[in-house]
């Protein structure tokens, strides 16, 4: 038996039902998944404890003064003779600049810095996280500082926020701020360290008013492999230009260039 087709003024129309019903079911897993990104969002704290974070970094900066922020790996011993170096580089620096020795104050690097600017009687400020790769991927059963007072540090419970506050230590709001930033020997917490502040001194977004010294203290060679990378590999390969980071760090290889270089450095006056 042969069966008519419907007219097409009604297949036009169950057409466009269709269509409405679908465009309707869209819009409604559309609002879905905004709500459900949105209770999502609502749910999660970080956002708020960066932010509360970051802010008493920068308050703690300003309480206790802008100067040299010192990187370097957690994982140094104190009888190791480079943080008998460090100890000493951190005193002789905070005496010849007259300013706040920052940094993570945690172990190794950290500690040896944090002794010699006391050492100098000089002020100490840093910025301590819930985990050191020093301790081989464990939590600290206590991050309450061993010597320092509380009024000196804050405990942040993430990178982002310790990050900021070092980077607010070591830039210079006025020409008067004796400020550096000094990467001791150290792991990939330092690199990544390393590397961030490089970036921003290259984008020129590190929010300073004026040029402020990055200085690889390079102990034994230990960032020749590291430089050779920067200075060969990524220019050939097209990713830096020749010499396009010579204008943000020098490389020294014991104290004394160290301190002749930033006696220099700030010799020039309004840099």
């Amino acid at each position: 038996m042969h069966r008519s087709s419907p007219p097409a003024s009604t297949t036009n129309a169950m057409h466009a039902v269709m269509t409405v019903k679908s465009k309707a079911t869209s819009k409604a897993s559309q609002r879905a998944g905004r709500e459900t990104q949105t209770r999502a969002s609502a749910s999660r704290s970080s956002p708020t404890v960066v932010a509360l974070e970051m802010q008493r970094c920068y308050d703690l900066v300003e309480e206790l003064g802008r100067g040299v922020v010192y990187l370097g790996s957690a994982r140094r011993e104190e009888t190791d003779a480079q943080y008998a170096l460090a100890r000493e580089l951190a005193r002789d620096v905070a005496r010849a600049l007259d300013c706040t020795t920052w940094s993570g104050v945690g172990p190794g690097f950290m500690d040896a810095v944090t002794k010699g600017a006391l050492d100098a009687d000089k002020p100490v400020g840093g910025f301590m996280i819930l985990l050191e790769s020093g301790q081989r991927g464990k939590l600290q059963p206590s991050r309450v500082h061993p010597y320092l007072p509380q009024s000196c540090y804050l405990t942040t419970s993430f990178f982002s926020a310790r990050k900021h506050g070092l980077v607010d230590a070591g830039v210079r709001v006025s020409a008067q701020d004796r400020t550096a930033f000094i990467a001791l020997p150290g792991g990939v917490g330092t690199l990544d360290e390393i590397f961030e502040i490089l970036a921003l001194l290259q984008l020129k977004r590190i929010g300073s008013a004026h040029d402020v010294p990055f200085i690889f203290m390079n102990y034994d060679g230990h960032y020749d492999g590291l430089l050779s990378f920067l200075a060969r590999d990524m220019v050939a390969s097209g990713a830096l230009g020749a010499g396009e980071l010579d204008p943000h760090f020098v490389v020294c290889d014991d104290n004394a260039a160290v301190l002749a270089y930033l006696d220099q450095f700030y010799a020039q006056g309004d840099v």
